[in-house]
């Protein structure tokens, strides 16, 4: 068959590695310049900056792409394990080093919080067991077929529902779970991972600090894009054609099924479709849908503001993740979603990937990538929001480390929710589609395929499993699933 993606992130790139291998014939249509969507990168007077997800977990997925297409791994993709997972500084003074080696980590916090390490050692064979029942049907499967549901492995999931706590909010479980309040809001962080507030997403979520706890952190050894370029090579060799700077216009349907694609005013014939762009944007832009309305009530999820900062020093107190933390996390949430702001003692996380890949700073030099939470764009007062938050976040550091940073920054570029919708064409610069605020936002969430058109599918971080490059993977897997064979 001859089968067209539209877009070139994780997700696209997976789906169009996966078909390839299977004997059709893939082309790619990408709006930017280069592939990867949200993985992308900057350079900028000798500092390279990876502008999209820094964490990278459940490596062997990268690996099982390789081996389901016939090949195997390069030797110039390596990563390695995070001994530290992240570096917490809170406002009240205390810092927390949260150690990949769970025994280290639970006496860091009883040492430093005080906390019972019983409390710690549940919470993690409790978010083992979330992983256990929901990864087969909830990450790995569709959740929209009947006959997934009739399988014994999910059978015997769905006997055990009420142990994943979607009844209960992701706040309300930690507080229930942990003596230290600081040791809940760090827990609670966990609910930025999709993009949502631990005020009102279910205590499900906790199954991702599974992955990052319990399976572990890793770090590719030439940076995050690193990722998307091995893919890349891979889709190429296994003979993917890419039309880069080819915004797509439309898809073409008739008599419920589609049929090609456009490209401004030019339509290509295609087999079928798989599209990686963001579900409200084929919504709005590309296609008839038949549950519009419904999908333009959804939540998006957050977005983003970030700095990136040439830094003329360099700061032992650093790790690769860093997080300081706001004072009064609800507020933070409440000004997010409900106010539509930014807090004014926002939460930062700063990533620092010259601290692994030295050569993303010049000698003695960092590079800082530096993000607070943001409301998806709808008209707010961007630039004023920049001026103030960008003075309260180095106020809040420079409170932490003892320092005056402003002194240190040399070079710096700017993201925000307007240029990152304008960039991947997200809603409102969401940086994972709807959001998870609700016990059944997994449920709502967009299906990898239409029963109403034929021959249409659907991959990536805004649908069916959610966002991040494992789930993104994951869904090429779903989609690669349902389309056979070339014979």
């Amino acid at each position: 068959m001859k089968i067209a993606v539209i877009g070139s992130g994780i997700g696209g790139l997976a789906a169009a590695c996966r078909l390839a291998s299977k004997g059709h014939e893939v082309t790619v249509f990408e709006k930017n310049a280069s592939p990867g969507g949200k993985i992308s990168e900057i350079h900028m007077e000798g500092y390279r900056f990876d502008t999209g997800p820094s964490l990278f977990t459940l490596p062997e997925l990268v690996e099982e792409l390789y081996s389901d297409a016939g090949e195997t791994v390069p030797s110039t993709f390596k990563y390695d394990k995070l001994e530290v997972l992240c570096k917490y500084f809170y406002n009240s003074g205390e810092k927390l080093v949260a150690w990949s080696n769970q025994q280290k980590f639970i006496d860091e916090c009883v040492h430093k919080l005080g906390e019972n390490p019983n409390n710690i050692s549940k919470y993690f064979k409790r978010a083992s067991l979330i992983y256990k029942i929901t990864a087969d049907i909830f990450l790995f499967n569709s959740l929209h077929k009947v006959k997934n549901f009739l399988k014994i492995s999910v059978l015997k999931s769905l006997l055990q529902v009420l142990k994943i706590r979607f009844y209960k909010t992701m706040h309300g479980d930690n507080s229930s779970n942990f003596e230290s309040p600081l040791l809940v809001q760090l827990f609670d962080r966990y609910a930025t991972y999709n993009g949502s507030s631990p005020y009102k997403a279910p205590a499900t979520l906790n199954v991702i600090a599974h992955l990052e706890n319990n399976i572990g952190a890793y770090f590719p050894e030439k940076g995050m894009y690193s990722i998307v370029e091995h893919i890349y090579e891979l889709a190429l060799k296994k003979g993917v054609r890419f039309n880069f700077n080819a915004l797509v216009s439309s898809i073409d349907i008739k008599k419920k099924r589609a049929v090609g694609l456009s490209v401004g005013d030019k339509s290509h014939t295609f087999d079928t479709i798989v599209s990686d762009s963001d579900i409200n944007y084929v919504v709005n832009n590309l296609m008839d849908h038949p549950q519009k309305k419904r999908i333009k009530r959804l939540e998006a999820s957050s977005s983003a503001l970030v700095f990136y900062w040439g830094v003329n020093k360099e700061f032992p107190e650093l790790d690769l993740h860093n997080i300081f933390f706001s004072g009064d996390y609800k507020e933070e949430f409440t000004n997010l979603f409900q106010k539509g702001t930014i807090d004014t003692d926002p939460t930062v996380y700063i990533f620092v990937s010259s601290k692994m890949v030295k050569t993303d700073a010049p000698k003695n030099r960092e590079n800082w990538f530096v993000m607070v939470n943001a409301p998806s764009n709808s008209k707010e007062n961007w630039d004023e929001l920049i001026r103030t938050t960008k003075q309260n976040i180095i106020t809040k550091i420079n409170k932490s480390l003892k320092t005056n940073i402003e002194n240190y920054i040399e070079h710096e570029k700017i993201a925000s929710p307007i240029s990152i919708e304008q960039n991947t064409l997200s809603k409102g610069g969401a940086l994972y589609g709807n959001s998870s605020n609700s016990m059944f936002s997994a449920f709502l969430r967009h299906p990898n395929f239409l029963k109403s058109v034929k021959n249409l599918y659907f991959v990536g971080g805004s649908v069916h499993p959610g966002g991040g490059i494992p789930l993104c993977l994951a869904s090429a897997k779903i989609v690669d699933d349902e389309i056979p064979a070339h014979r």
